[in-house]
Protein backbone atom coordinates (compact mmCIF):
# COMPACT_ATOMS: atom_id res chain seq x y z
CA UNK A 1 0.00 0.00 0.00
CA UNK A 2 2.74 2.41 0.98
CA UNK A 3 4.71 1.71 -2.21
CA UNK A 4 1.66 2.35 -4.40
CA UNK A 5 0.96 5.69 -2.71
CA UNK A 6 4.65 6.60 -2.98
CA UNK A 7 4.74 5.85 -6.72
CA UNK A 8 1.55 7.88 -7.28
CA UNK A 9 3.09 10.69 -5.23
CA UNK A 10 6.24 10.74 -7.37
CA UNK A 11 4.22 10.71 -10.60
CA UNK A 12 2.08 13.58 -9.32
CA UNK A 13 5.22 15.54 -8.43
CA UNK A 14 6.61 15.12 -11.96
CA UNK A 15 3.27 16.04 -13.54
CA UNK A 16 2.95 19.10 -11.31
CA UNK A 17 6.44 20.27 -12.29
CA UNK A 18 5.64 19.74 -15.97
CA UNK A 19 2.33 21.60 -15.86
CA UNK A 20 3.87 24.53 -14.00
CA UNK A 21 6.67 24.76 -16.56
CA UNK A 22 4.15 24.70 -19.43
CA UNK A 23 2.26 27.71 -18.12
CA UNK A 24 2.83 31.10 -19.66
CA UNK A 25 4.72 33.56 -17.49
CA UNK A 26 2.63 36.64 -16.84
CA UNK A 27 5.35 38.50 -14.96
CA UNK A 28 3.15 39.22 -11.97
CA UNK A 29 4.80 36.94 -9.43
CA UNK A 30 1.46 35.45 -8.28
CA UNK A 31 -0.15 38.82 -8.85
CA UNK A 32 1.30 40.39 -5.70
CA UNK A 33 3.31 43.25 -7.20
CA UNK A 34 1.53 45.95 -9.17
CA UNK A 35 1.01 45.90 -12.89
CA UNK A 36 -1.36 43.29 -14.25
CA UNK A 37 -0.75 39.61 -14.17
CA UNK A 38 -3.95 38.80 -12.35
CA UNK A 39 -2.60 35.54 -10.95
CA UNK A 40 -5.06 33.45 -8.98
CA UNK A 41 -7.28 36.27 -7.77
CA UNK A 42 -8.83 37.18 -11.11
CA UNK A 43 -11.41 35.02 -12.84
CA UNK A 44 -9.34 35.06 -16.02
CA UNK A 45 -6.31 33.50 -14.27
CA UNK A 46 -8.30 30.66 -12.70
CA UNK A 47 -10.29 29.88 -15.85
CA UNK A 48 -7.44 28.55 -17.96
CA UNK A 49 -7.20 24.82 -18.48
CA UNK A 50 -3.59 24.62 -17.30
CA UNK A 51 -4.53 26.49 -14.16
CA UNK A 52 -7.25 23.99 -13.35
CA UNK A 53 -4.95 21.04 -14.04
CA UNK A 54 -2.30 22.62 -11.80
CA UNK A 55 -4.79 22.93 -8.96
CA UNK A 56 -5.90 19.32 -9.48
CA UNK A 57 -2.32 18.03 -9.35
CA UNK A 58 -1.52 20.22 -6.35
CA UNK A 59 -4.52 18.97 -4.34
CA UNK A 60 -3.73 15.35 -5.24
CA UNK A 61 -0.07 15.90 -4.27
CA UNK A 62 -1.07 17.27 -0.86
CA UNK A 63 -3.47 14.36 -0.29
CA UNK A 64 -0.78 11.78 -1.10
CA UNK A 65 1.68 13.67 1.14
CA UNK A 66 -0.73 13.49 4.07
CA UNK A 67 -1.47 9.83 3.34
CA UNK A 68 2.24 8.95 3.36
CA UNK A 69 2.68 10.84 6.64
CA UNK A 70 -0.21 8.96 8.26
CA UNK A 71 1.12 5.60 7.04
CA UNK A 72 4.61 6.36 8.36
CA UNK A 73 3.22 7.47 11.74
CA UNK A 74 1.17 4.28 12.10
CA UNK A 75 4.14 2.07 11.24
CA UNK A 76 6.46 3.75 13.73
CA UNK A 77 4.07 4.16 16.67
CA UNK A 78 4.45 0.59 17.92
CA UNK A 79 8.22 0.32 18.09
CA UNK A 80 11.37 2.33 18.55
CA UNK A 81 14.45 2.44 16.39
CA UNK A 82 16.31 0.23 18.87
CA UNK A 83 13.60 -2.43 18.53
CA UNK A 84 13.96 -2.41 14.75
CA UNK A 85 17.72 -3.04 14.81
CA UNK A 86 17.57 -5.54 17.66
CA UNK A 87 19.49 -3.73 20.44
CA UNK A 88 18.21 -3.77 24.00
CA UNK A 89 17.72 -0.36 25.57
CA UNK A 90 20.06 0.34 28.52
CA UNK A 91 18.47 0.24 31.95
CA UNK A 92 18.63 3.13 34.42
CA UNK A 93 20.89 1.25 36.87
CA UNK A 94 23.49 0.52 34.17
CA UNK A 95 23.69 4.17 33.20
CA UNK A 96 23.83 5.46 36.79
CA UNK A 97 26.80 3.25 37.73
CA UNK A 98 28.89 4.43 34.77
CA UNK A 99 28.42 8.16 35.43
CA UNK A 100 31.25 9.64 37.51
CA UNK A 101 30.54 11.68 40.62
CA UNK A 102 30.03 15.42 40.25
CA UNK A 103 33.45 16.31 41.75
CA UNK A 104 35.27 14.22 39.16
CA UNK A 105 33.89 16.37 36.36
CA UNK A 106 35.46 19.61 37.66
CA UNK A 107 38.96 20.78 36.63
CA UNK A 108 41.68 20.28 39.23
CA UNK A 109 42.16 23.14 41.68
CA UNK A 110 45.71 24.23 42.40
CA UNK A 111 46.95 26.91 44.78
CA UNK A 112 48.30 30.21 43.53
CA UNK A 113 47.52 33.86 43.00
CA UNK A 114 44.82 33.36 40.37
CA UNK A 115 42.20 32.14 42.82
CA UNK A 116 42.98 28.47 42.29
CA UNK A 117 43.34 28.47 38.50
CA UNK A 118 46.66 28.71 36.72
CA UNK A 119 47.17 29.63 33.09
CA UNK A 120 49.35 27.32 31.00
CA UNK A 121 52.89 28.54 30.45
CA UNK A 122 54.38 29.05 27.02
CA UNK A 123 57.98 28.05 27.95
Amino acid sequence: MENVVLIVHLILALCLIGVVLLQRSEGGGLGLGGGGGGGLVSSRGAATALGKVTWLFAVAFIITSLTLTIIAAQKSSNSSVLDQIGIDAPSRTDRDSSVPAGDALLPPVTGGEGGGLELPRAD
